[in-house]
């Protein structure tokens, strides 16, 4: 058994402090990381309800109620900043790898304690399956947002839509890894070559001079 609560704070307390001397936009990514692992911690909650409710188990909530929990979760965030700030900023961009960033740190460091780190080769397939995964999905939602404000597109029904993506992108991974073979291997792969994938359109995707701001 593991207290995650406890994981959180000796995680979050040396970020805090740090923020007496970052500024500007090392200050925002180092709150949005916390915030990323407190979201982390909140999804966990919510899902682990829901399993019991629900009767789930732990493969089900996995693969039909975590994937939409937690992508939603991510999300309210983002959106947040486009309502209250400038919604032009591109800075909403490493707002939210830090806030994927964040969450994928603490779900690792919670299962590395939980389960052990004795495999160093399964340590670094999840450091760079899961891990990214939380990444790319909610980076990809950024950009999304992006582009539709820009084409002056962006609506309710637009940001459902992308986050029905992001929930069934989580989903299918889930799914692919929950078995061994071929289906693991293919699921493990998928986030990285969706990683370099995005990095590879985002230039093509935002400008160069607002992509230097970020």
């Amino acid at each position: 058994m593991i207290y995650a609560e406890n994981i959180l704070l000796c995680i979050a307390i040396p970020l805090g402090i740090s923020l007496l001397f970052a500024k500007n936009q090392v200050r925002r990514y180092v709150l949005s990381f916390i915030l990323g692992m407190v979201i982390c911690l909140l999804s966990a909650y919510i899902s682990g309800f829901l399993s019991i409710v629900t009767g789930y188990g732990e493969l089900k909530t996995s693969i039909f109620l975590s994937p939409i929990i937690e992508e939603t979760m991510k999300v309210f965030p983002l959106l947040f900043f486009l309502v209250m700030f400038d919604e032009d900023n591109t800075s909403i961009v490493s707002t939210s790898i830090a806030i994927g960033a964040g969450f994928a740190t603490f779900e690792n460091c919670c299962y590395i304690l939980n389960f052990g780190a004795g495999n160093l080769t399964y340590v670094i397939i999840r450091g760079m399956s899961v891990g990214v995964m939380h990444i790319v999905s909610i980076y990809a939602l950024s950009i999304w947002f992006i582009l539709s404000i820009r084409l002056k597109a962006f609506s309710f029904p637009n940001a459902i839509g992308a986050l029905s993506l992001s929930m069934s992108f989580h989903a299918i991974y889930n799914l692919l890894v929950s078995k061994p073979g071929i289906t693991s291997i293919i699921g493990y792969t998928m986030p990285i070559l969706t990683a370099i994938l995005l990095s590879f359109l985002r230039s093509r995707l935002l400008p160069v001079e607002e992509e230097e701001n970020t």
